[in-house]
């Protein structure tokens, strides 16, 4: 069986529904209601022992994309995440789970927002599945040193994309 992931919200190619998009709170211009979508995996490699889900647009035009969310030591029996487990006050990432920062400078899910105008950007929802129970990071740890980590720990990884633009 295939390592795969689905959404109850999105379909991979689909364009993102406002619920998803990043809120005004954040001040760059978009009003959408920021909540994580629902992600489900299944097909999980023998010898996984943890989850990590990442969202990052490769077409952000930073030089070197934006990481919009990060969890990491989502424990090996989870298989899903809910509606809106991002959010930074959410009590529905599952115990032992840890978000970690984001480009925009914190933990926590931090929707679509590309620039007014640009072409539509890419949105994929990663799930990695990893051959330890916990990667060593805080919640202040850079996405940078979670894709290291990850890239020494994957067994297998699935992703599905999101897009997403601005008028």
């Amino acid at each position: 069986m295939a390592f795969t992931v689905r959404s109850n919200n999105f379909k991979d190619g689909d364009y993102l529904a406002q619920e998803h998009i990043l809120s005004a709170d954040y001040g760059f211009g978009c009003e959408g209601g920021n909540k994580s979508p629902h992600l489900a995996w299944s097909g999980a490699p023998a010898g996984t022992k943890s989850f990590a889900v990442t969202c990052f647009d490769p077409d952000a035009p930073t030089g070197s994309g934006f990481w919009h969310w990060l969890v990491i030591n989502i424990p090996a029996n989870v298989t899903e995440l809910p509606l809106d487990a991002g959010h930074r006050s959410s009590s529905k990432l599952p115990n032992g789970a840890l978000a970690t920062r984001t480009d925009f400078g914190a933990p926590g899910y931090g929707g679509p927002c590309p620039p007014a105008g640009d072409h539509p950007h890419r949105y994929l929802f990663t799930v990695f599945a990893a051959g330890s129970e916990t990667l060593q990071a805080t919640a202040d740890t850079s996405a940078a040193v979670i894709g290291f980590q990850l890239h020494f720990n994957t067994l297998a990884k699935a992703a599905i994309m999101g897009l997403y633009k601005r008028a």
